[in-house]
C-alpha cells in the first residue's frame, strides 16, 4: 500500500486546528441520500441513508462518531469518494442520532455491535452486493473493529475490507485523555449534546432517568458511569470500557483492515497506538502519521480528497 506522509494545510499547524477546522468549515456537496428505516429485534429502529448511483455490486457501510450522524462532513466525504469510484454507500445513524429519539430506554455506545450486525444482515438479505466494505470514524471505528474481532473467521462472506480512522482503541485511556484541561472544549461540547439527549429521553419516559444527576457531571467518564454503563448492562464506566475497547479484539480480526490514527490526535491516549504489537498482524495495517488531528486529515489548498479518503480508496480499491 502507498503511504505518503501526510502534510496538513499550512494554517492548520497543530492537532486542535486540524480537528476543529474540518469539522466547522468543510462542506460536502452532491451527496443526496435516500432514507430507509429498519427495525431491531428489541422493537427499536435504525435509520439508514443510502447513496446509490447506477448499478454496483460493491457497498460501503459508514459508521459515524460520538454524537455524529450520516450528514457529518467526514461521513459524506467518504461516501462521495467511494461513490465516484462506482460503489454504493450506506451511512447508518445510531439509535437516537437520526433526528428522532429512539424508542427504547437504551441508546447507543462504543460496543453496540448488535446494531451494526442488524445493518449488515439487512444489506445481505437484499442479495445485491458481492463485496461489502466497512468504514468507521472515532466511536464508529471502535465499533467496527470490535464487530470484526468478535466474529473472527465467522464473518459474513460478503465482507471484504475495512478502513477506520481516529479510533479510541482504549476507551478508558481516551476517556481520561479527552478530560484533560487542554481538551475542555471537546469535553464540554459532547456533554452538552449528551445531556440534551438524556433530558429528551427522560421527558418521554417519566421516572426512568435521573436528569438531576447531569448537574454534577463534568467529564465523559462521569457521564458513562451515570448513564451509558447502567443503561447498557455494565456495572460502571470502567467495566464498559474494558468490555468494549477494540484493543482487546484486534488479535482476532481476520479481514484486511486499515487503522489510521494521527499521533497528534487530541482525543487519543498513548495506548491507542499499538504499532509494535500490530506490526506482524496478518490482516491489520496500522498507520500513524505525525499530523492529522481527530477525524481531520484536511488536504492542501486546491485539493478535494482528504488524506483519510485517499488512504481508504488506496487500501480498499487499489
Amino acid at each position: 500500500m502507498n503511504t505518503p506522509a501526510y502534510q496538513p494545510p499550512f494554517y492548520q499547524f497543530n492537532g486542535h486546528l486540524q480537528t476543529i477546522m474540518p469539522s466547522l468549515f468543510r462542506k460536502v456537496k452532491n451527496v443526496h441520500y435516500e432514507r430507509e428505516r429498519i427495525y431491531t429485534a428489541d422493537e427499536d429502529f435504525l435509520d439508514l441513508d443510502w447513496l446509490r448511483k447506477g448499478s454496483s455490486d460493491t457497498l460501503l457501510i459508514v459508521s459515524h462518531g460520538l454524537e455524529g450522524d450520516s450528514h457529518r462532513s467526514y461521513v459524506k466525504g467518504m461516501v462521495r469518494a467511494f461513490a465516484r469510484r462506482g460503489c454504493h454507500a450506506l451511512a447508518w445513524n445510531y439509535r437516537g442520532c437520526s433526528g428522532e429519539p429512539n424508542l427504547q430506554e437504551r441508546f447507543y455506545h462504543s460496543g453496540a455491535t448488535e446494531d451494526l450486525e442488524a445493518v449488515v444482515q439487512h444489506v445481505r438479505q437484499l442479495g445485491q452486493y458481492k463485496k461489502i466494505i466497512l468504514s468507521g470514524f472515532s466511536l464508529g471505528g471502535n465499533l467496527t473493529l470490535k464487530y470484526l474481532g468478535e466474529r473472527g473467521s465467522n464473518i459474513a462472506p460478503e465482507l471484504w475490507k475495512a478502513a477506520v480512522f481516529s479510533v479510541p482503541l482504549d476507551l478508558s485511556g481516551s476517556s481520561t485523555q479527552i478530560s484533560q484541561r487542554s481538551n475542555w472544549i471537546y469535553n464540554k461540547r459532547f456533554l452538552n449534546h449528551l445531556g440534551k439527549k438524556i433530558k429528551s429521553k427522560a421527558a418521554k419516559m417519566p421516572g426512568r432517568l435521573d436528569v438531576g444527576a447531569l448537574r454534577d457531571i463534568k467529564t465523559l467518564r462521569q457521564f458513562d458511569d451515570t448513564y451509558t454503563a447502567p443503561l447498557h448492562g455494565f456495572i460502571n464506566a470502567e467495566a464498559y470500557y474494558a468490555h468494549c475497547s477494540a484493543l482487546r479484539y484486534l488479535d482476532n480480526i481476520q479481514l484486511p483492515t486499515l487503522i489510521l490514527n494521527a499521533k497528534n490526535d487530541p482525543f487519543l491516549s498513548d495506548s491507542c497506538y499499538p504499532e509494535a504489537s500490530l506490526k506482524e498482524h496478518p490482516f491489520i495495517t496500522f498507520e500513524a502519521p505525525e499530523e492529522g488531528g481527530h477525524v481531520g486529515f484536511a488536504p492542501a489548498p486546491g485539493e478535494e480528497l482528504y488524506y483519510s479518503e485517499k488512504q481508504a480508496l488506496e487500501f480498499v480499491l487499489g
